[in-house]
C-alpha cells in the first residue's frame, strides 16, 4: 500500500488492442492504494471500470466502431490528431480542477501529453507496440514524410501543437520520442533493440494479472493436440480466409480447433463446420493459448506477444499496418511461418501446422523467449516504474 495516495491518471483511446495491454497496471495501481482515474470513450467503459479505476468519459472521433480505418499511412495518422484536437478541450475540462501527480498515456492520445505538458506535470507513455531506435527517423520516418499529404499533415500538426500549450512543439519529439515510456511488449519483438535508448523506454513483457482475474476456456479431454486461430479484434471480416482454415483443419486427427471470427461475420456464412472445430465471436485468448500447441495469427502486437509469453508456435497471416513487420520478425526469431491472405490456401495452412509442430528447434525456441518474456517483469515491475516517476 502506497504511503500517499497520488493521483494517477490514464488517458487512453478506444481502441480494444491499446485498451488491453495496460488494464492489469491500471487495476495494480489501485490495489497499492493509489486513485486512478481513466479518461477514454463510453465504448470502453466497462473494460476500465473492471480494473477499479474511476472512469473519465470524453467522446473519441476515431473510427473505432466499425474499424472503417485509412488505409493510406498519413490519412490513418491524421485520424489520430484530429482526435486530439477535438479531445483537448474535453480532457483539460475533466482534469483542468482535478489534476493529476503523473499522467499516463496511449501512443495515440496525443491529447494527453499536451494536457500533461500544458500543467507542467510528469507524463509516461504506455506503448502497446514497438517504439522508436536510434536512426529510426532515417531509417522509417524519412520515407513516411515523402508521400503525398504527409507536408500538410505537418503543417496541421505544428499549428495545433503551438496552441496546445505544451513544452514539446517539434512535431518529431512529440509524436515519436516520449521522454519516458514503458513497452508492454516482450523486449524480442522489438526491432534494433539494441538501438532503444534503455534510460528512455523500458520493456516490461505483457501486463497479464492473476489467473482468477480471467475468464477460462477448458481443453476438452479427448484433445491431443489444440489450435487456435484469431485475427484479432479489428482484421476479422474475413470469411473465406475462415473458410480456407475449416477446409485445411476439417477432422485433422488429434487436432481441436478454436476459430475466432469476430463481430461482423455470421457463423452461417463458413458453412459446415467440421466436428473438431469450435466457432465463437470472442474467445479468452490467453487462457486458451497456455493450453495450446500452435497459433493461427495476425500478428498483431498483442497476439504476437501473448503468443511468445505461452511458447505457442505461430502460423502468422498478417491483415495490415504493423503486422507484416511483426510476421517477418516471428519469422526471423524462429518461432513461425509467415502466409500471406492472398497464399493462405487450405494446402499451405495445413502444410505449415504440420511442419511447424514437428520442428525440435521451433520448440525449442518458443520455450526460451516464453522464459525471456516472462522474466521482463510484467504488472509488478511496470507499476514499480510508475511509482518511480512518482518519486
Amino acid at each position: 500500500m502506497s504511503s500517499r495516495r497520488t493521483h494517477i491518471a490514464m488517458i487512453g483511446v478506444p481502441v480494444v488492442s491499446h485498451v488491453l495491454p495496460g488494464l492489469e497496471i491500471m487495476r495494480e495501481l489501485v490495489a497499492r492504494g493509489h486513485r486512478v482515474t481513466y479518461a477514454n470513450d463510453p465504448a470502453v467503459a466497462d473494460l476500465i471500470k473492471a480494473t477499479g479505476a474511476e472512469f473519465v468519459p470524453y467522446g473519441s472521433s476515431l473510427p473505432f466502431a466499425d474499424n472503417t480505418w485509412p488505409t493510406d499511412p498519413i490519412a490513418a495518422m491524421d485520424v489520430f490528431l484530429d482526435d486530439a484536437v477535438q479531445a483537448l478541450p474535453q480532457l483539460r475540462a475533466a482534469y483542468g480542477t482535478d489534476r493529476a501527480d503523473l499522467y499516463l498515456y496511449d501512443i495515440g492520445a496525443y491529447a494527453a501529453r499536451a494536457l500533461a505538458e500544458s500543467q507542467g506535470r510528469p507524463v509516461l507513455q504506455l506503448s502497446p507496440t514497438f517504439v522508436a531506435w536510434d536512426g529510426y527517423a532515417e531509417e522509417m520516418a524519412a520515407a513516411l514524410w515523402e508521400l503525398p499529404g504527409a507536408d500538410a499533415y505537418r503543417a496541421k500538426f505544428a499549428h495545433w501543437l503551438a496552441g496546445s500549450g505544451a513544452a514539446t512543439t517539434d512535431v518529431d519529439a512529440f509524436s515519436g520520442r516520449p521522454a519516458r515510456a514503458l513497452a508492454t511488449i516482450p523486449r524480442a519483438m522489438q526491432p534494433h533493440a539494441d538501438r532503444v535508448d534503455a534510460h528512455r523506454v523500458s520493456f516490461v513483457g505483457p501486463c497479464f494479472g492473476a489467473r482468477t482475474d480471467r475468464e477460462t476456456w477448458t481443453r476438452p479431454s479427448g484433445a491431443e493436440n489444440v489450435l487456435l486461430i484469431s485475427l484479432g479484434s479489428a482484421y476479422t471480416r474475413q470469411p473465406d480466409f475462415y473458410r480456407r482454415c475449416l477446409e485445411a483443419y476439417a477432422d485433422l486427427a488429434g487436432w481441436h480447433v478454436v476459430l475466432q471470427i469476430g463481430k461482423y461475420v455470421d457463423p452461417d456464412e463458413l458453412g459446415r463446420v467440421p466436428d473438431n472445430v469450435e466457432v465463437h465471436s470472442w474467445v479468452p485468448q490467453l487462457s486458451i493459448l497456455e493450453q495450446a500447441d500452435a497459433f493461427v495469427t495476425h500478428a498483431g502486437m498483442g497476439g504476437s506477444s501473448e503468443g511468445l509469453y505461452t511458447g505457442v508456435p505461430m502460423i502468422a497471416v498478417p491483415q495490415g499496418a504493423e503486422q507484416f513487420m511483426n510476421a517477418d520478425r516471428l519469422v526471423e526469431l524462429g518461432v513461425a511461418r509467415r502466409i500471406d491472405t492472398a497464399d493462405a490456401t487450405a494446402p499451405a495452412l495445413r502444410t505449415a501446422l504440420t511442419e511447424l509442430v514437428a520442428d525440435p528447434e521451433v520448440a525449442r525456441r518458443s520455450a526460451r523467449l516464453r522464459a525471456c518474456a516472462r522474466a521482463e517483469g510484467g504488472t509488478a515491475r511496470a507499476a514499480d516504474l510508475v511509482e518511480e516517476m512518482l518519486g
